[in-house]
Parts: C-alpha cells; sequence; structure tokens
C-alpha cells in the first residue's frame, strides 16, 4: 500500500540551477529526466502539482544589471530563460507519460498558452501538471515571488522550494561550519531573521495566503517525493 502524501496540491519550485545538473551552463537532460521521473512519482500519488522553474542557468536579470545592463531588459531575458526550460521539463514528463500542460505569464502563443487563472486551475484540478513560466511577467519579480503567486492562485497547500542544501540555515553552510539548521520556522521568523531562502515578498505573500513553505535538497534524489510522505530532511515554513 502506498503512503498517503502529506499534502494535496503542491507548487514545487526549481532553481534553473537544478536543470544545469553537473553543467556549467544550460540544461543537463540527465537531471531533467530524473527530476520528471520524481514529479512522475508524486503525481501517481494522486498529488496535484504545479511547477515554477527559475532561469539562472541562462541569465539573471540582477546580474545583468550589476554589470551595468538595463535591469528590466535583464529580467525580461531571464523570463525567457524560464520558458526554455519550462519547455524542456514538459517534454521530461510527457516522456514519461504524465499529462502537463504549460502556461507562460508573457504571451507567446507560438510555444505555449498563455497564462489565465481560469484555464490553469481547470487543468490543475483534472491532475495535469501545470507548468507556470515566465515568472509573475513583470520585471522585478523573481522566480520565488511567481511560485508564491501561483500557489495562492492554484490553491496550493503546499509550495515546496528544491536547493542544494537540505532545508534552511543560520547561515551558508558551505561556508560557515557552524551554521545552525532549523527544523521548523514561522513565516515571520524566516523574514525577521533575513534568511535567504526566499525572497521577502515570496515569504510575505506565503504567509498572507497560509501556505506552508517546505525547504528540501534536490541534490538527493528522491527528497522530494520522501518529503511529500512526511520522511526526508527539510525544514518546515508555517505559522502556530
Amino acid at each position: 500500500m502506498k503512503a498517503k502524501p502529506r499534502f494535496k496540491k503542491v507548487l514545487l519550485k526549481l532553481s534553473g540551477e537544478a536543470l544545469q545538473g553537473g553543467k556549467q551552463f544550460g540544461i543537463d537532460n540527465s537531471m531533467v529526466t530524473r527530476l520528471a521521473g520524481e514529479i512522475a512519482e508524486a503525481v501517481s500519488l494522486g498529488v496535484r502539482l504545479g511547477l515554477v522553474v527559475g532561469g539562472g542557468n541562462f541569465v539573471r536579470g540582477a546580474q545583468v544589471a550589476r554589470e551595468g545592463g538595463n535591469r528590466v531588459a535583464g529580467d525580461q531575458m531571464g523570463m525567457l530563460a524560464t520558458v526554455m526550460n519550462s519547455i524542456a521539463l514538459n517534454e521530461a514528463l510527457v516522456s514519461t507519460g504524465v499529462e502537463a500542460r504549460l502556461f507562460s505569464a508573457v504571451p507567446m502563443p507560438t510555444f505555449c498558452e498563455t497564462f489565465s487563472q481560469q484555464r490553469a486551475i481547470k487543468a490543475f484540478e483534472a491532475g495535469r501538471v501545470t507548468i507556470f513560466a515566465g515568472g509573475t511577467g513583470n520585471p522585478f519579480f523573481t522566480t520565488d515571488s511567481g511560485a508564491a503567486l501561483r500557489a495562492a492562485e492554484m490553491g496550493c497547500d503546499a509550495l515546496f522550494k528544491a536547493t542544494n542544501v537540505d532545508g534552511i540555515y543560520s547561515a551558508d553552510p558551505k561556508k560557515d561550519p557552524k551554521a545552525k539548521r532549523f527544523d521548523r520556522l514561522t513565516h515571520a521568523e524566516v523574514l525577521a531573521k533575513g534568511l535567504a531562502v526566499m525572497d521577502a515578498a515570496a515569504v510575505a505573500l506565503a504567509r498572507d495566503s497560509h501556505i506552508p513553505v517546505i525547504v528540501f535538497s534536490v541534490l538527493e534524489p528522491g527528497a522530494f517525493v520522501s518529503v511529500l510522505k512526511g520522511a526526508g530532511r527539510s525544514t518546515i515554513v508555517e505559522d502556530a
């Protein structure tokens, strides 16, 4: 008998770097295939799943600005990068037999549907994996904020944030061996402590929408499904 998942409606946020895998740039097809398999397993448990993916494996708008470029143009390039990543994920999911639907906040009908909450909800409730590309469709907002926004719009009961460590720490554990790992936090504590797991706008939106944020390591194969079942290592951010 399959273990029942802890959450039934989930938004999974993946970074662009997660799709990069072991490569220095772009998309690692073996990593995308692995992630698609884990998503398929989650779907087999009866989880309704939405996906938001970043574009940092190609370009970051903030980095463009730091190097003297136009931040708006940089963010627009970043939105296009999320579309490329989302198309790759969509194809990988279809190859595993998972029904998926790709929406973009930025209209590009040649490649995918333009996002509308009504159509996305219909696909989501029908059990299709809904992939949300293009961030929020606006500059100066991160894909973390886009993930929190879509989680609220889809009525999700959890927002899973995949990172390169197994939870939230007081500092970067790769740089500070004394960094403290947290098992549980409130949204207010994350904001007050300035913990850089997500941007403040995303954490505040999740708090106001009463959506727990679960932070886990994407580097550990099977971690997503394990945490969904209530096992594995993660940090949960939720109000008491």
